[in-house]
């Protein structure tokens, strides 16, 4: 069951409704799928801009955290390598919605981070998508911060508080990783599911006690917050999350070669990072909307591997080899079965088929 699914559920008046019409509960689940997508999309940002109707679109669903899938967009390099095709970017507030949004058949590349990629390649979501990219490691740009008001300092001061973050998410699986490490449970607290700029206000209206979430709503929380704990710690303590980039396995059999192009201008951003890090912040402040001096300190505050490090053994891997990347991901499906959020742990093979690692290392070294 979705979270969405188990939210409806939680309503009294939608089950009794349901009980009433047994006979129609194949047709009332599927009208409320559509339902959840039509929400979901109509509430993302999408950007036309510059479209030709005669070419084929190539959609790709985007998240405003500091990172080089911005870079990318902000500098159009995708649309410069490709101008046969079309650039549809659709912004997504978390990896929950962009999994709805694969499951729909909406979108061909997606930015996601792992917990939510862990649960869509498990039961009973079983998205046919590949990660085909590295992203970023979470250092200190995601984290759990609690309001200075309320007094607490440390993660085990947060029992029947209330907590917020993006169910689904990797600050979700790391928020439930923190409570495991200071001994508690997701029921010793008041757990409540809020994308990141909705937890903002409900932070500021005093709403909730703390938050775990990412940037740039984090750097909001901490200037009248506490930090208990960052992802940086919890990767330490072998809970590592991170932030990829997936494929439609369907459209990376048909375009194998449009994967190849996405991932070297991918590369060419960390590449970007590492060594021009001027031209690095002044693109992810574009896009964010931001002084170049926050996305310049909000870049820092991730870990961005080098191209060679994403098709090394401990990544992605190469062809006939994947990479240790496949057994982080079941970890972090061992994780959510235990916390009750997914059903069963698939196999090993699941999460090692489910790396795009065709061409590696060769592809990013053009």
């Amino acid at each position: 069951m979705t979270d969405n699914q188990k939210h409806a559920s939680s309503n009294p008046n939608r089950s009794s409704n349901l009980t009433r019409n047994e006979g129609r509960a194949s047709r009332t689940a599927f009208t409320v799928l559509i339902g959840v997508l039509a929400l979901v999309l109509g509430a993302c940002s999408v950007d036309h801009s510059g479209q030709d109707s005669s070419k084929e679109t190539i959609r790709i669903a985007y998240q405003s955290f500091p990172s080089g899938d911005l870079i990318v967009k902000n500098n159009r390099w995708l649309e410069d390598a490709l101008p046969e095709y079309n650039v549809k970017w659709t912004k997504f507030d978390s990896g929950a919605d962009i999994n709805t949004a694969f499951i729909a058949g909406e979108i061909d590349f997606g930015a996601i981070g792992s917990s939510p990629v862990a649960r869509g390649l498990s039961a009973p979501l079983n998205i046919p998508y590949q990660v085909a990219f590295v992203l970023d490691v979470a250092g200190d740009n995601e984290a759990l911060v609690a309001r200075n008001a309320t007094g607490i300092k440390t993660v085990a001061d947060l029992r029947g508080k209330k907590v917020a973050t993006a169910f689904a998410s990797t600050a979700h699986y790391s928020l439930l990783a923190a409570l495991n490490q200071a001994g508690l449970s997701a029921d010793d607290v008041q757990l409540v599911d809020l994308q990141p700029q909705a937890s903002l206000a409900a932070w500021q209206r005093g709403d909730i006690d703390a938050v775990y979430t990412w940037l740039p709503t984090l750097d909001e929380l901490r200037k009248d917050g506490t930090q208990l704990i960052a992802s940086r710690e919890l990767a330490t303590a072998g809970k590592p999350t991170l932030d990829l980039g997936v494929v439609s396995t369907s459209f990376a059999k048909d375009h194998p070669e449009i994967v190849d192009t996405w991932r070297q201008v991918q590369a060419r951003a960390l590449t970007t990072i590492a060594t021009d890090p001027n031209a690095a912040a002044e693109a992810v402040a574009a896009q964010l909307g931001a002084p170049k001096e926050d996305a310049a300190a909000q870049l820092k505050q991730g870990v961005f591997l080098t191209p060679e490090q994403i098709s090394s053994p401990e990544w992605l891997g190469t062809e006939g080899s994947p990479g240790n990347l496949a057994v982080n991901l079941q970890s972090a499906a061992q994780f959510l079965a235990e916390q009750k959020q997914i059903d069963s742990v698939p196999d090993l093979t699941v999460f090692q088929n489910a790396l795009y690692v065709k061409g590696l290392p060769d592809v990013l070294d053009q």
